[in-house]
């Protein structure tokens, strides 16, 4: 039986992908790094952090450091998400539908917390989370289950009982390697990819869930 519902944010609650994809392409790309939109799908799911550190091994630059490249990355995103950030599809029904039936619900992204608070903000869906679990919170990242497992301490559930809303492999395996039920939402483009197979469910749209059936 669910007793929570953990959100993962990027690509789940907001589109935020092509934010993501336009900021590494730009800020690499200032770096003598050639990146394409496909190469930058590659690292989806991945934190900041880790990006910019895979990147850097395939391309090592000069100029600025690690650190100062994955904060200019998150600048131009959260200046991306502040301008034109909008929640998707489905997003307030289901949040006020879990709040109606007092379900306890949490958000865990692998964004830092500076892009949590700008998108909670921007999107005004701070109300409807019980606890609130960015990537500075844990030891490791997803695809470790680090940050499902604060979630879901913070809202006081066991790990089994909680269901995660998730639309990258990375999220997946790390919901998955916490002992939690996946709903995955992937993107058109890889609808079809057998990764997914991993997730306990796969909806195109948070407009196809029905809570009914998992309650």
């Amino acid at each position: 039986m669910v007793k929570a519902v953990i959100f993962d944010m990027d690509g789940v609650l907001i589109d935020s992908e092509p934010m993501w994809q336009q900021a590494e392409l730009q800020v690499f790309s200032q770096l003598g790094v050639t990146l394409t939109a496909e190469q930058t799908r590659q690292t989806a799911g991945m934190t900041t952090e880790a990006v910019t550190r895979f990147w850097y091994q395939q391309s090592p630059w000069q100029g600025l450091s690690l650190a100062e490249t994955e904060a200019a990355v998150i600048h131009q995103v959260a200046r991306s998400i502040a301008n034109k950030g909008e929640a998707k599809k489905g997003v307030q029904p289901l949040l006020q539908y879990l709040r109606e039936r007092r379900l306890p619900v949490g958000l865990a992204t692998n964004s830092s917390q500076y892009l949590m608070d700008t998108t909670l903000e921007t999107l005004a869906i701070r109300h409807y989370f019980a606890a609130h679990c960015c990537v500075e919170m844990v030891a490791k990242g997803k695809p470790e289950p680090d940050i499902y497992l604060l979630a879901a301490s913070k809202l006081g559930v066991a790990p089994a009982d909680c269901l995660v809303f998730e639309d990258s492999y990375t999220g997946i395996s790390a919901a998955k390697a916490a002992g939690m039920t996946v709903v995955a939402i992937p993107a058109a483009e890889d609808w079809h990819h057998e990764k997914f197979d991993i997730a306990d469910a796969k909806i195109r749209c948070l407009t196809e869930f029905d809570m009914r059936l998992w309650h």
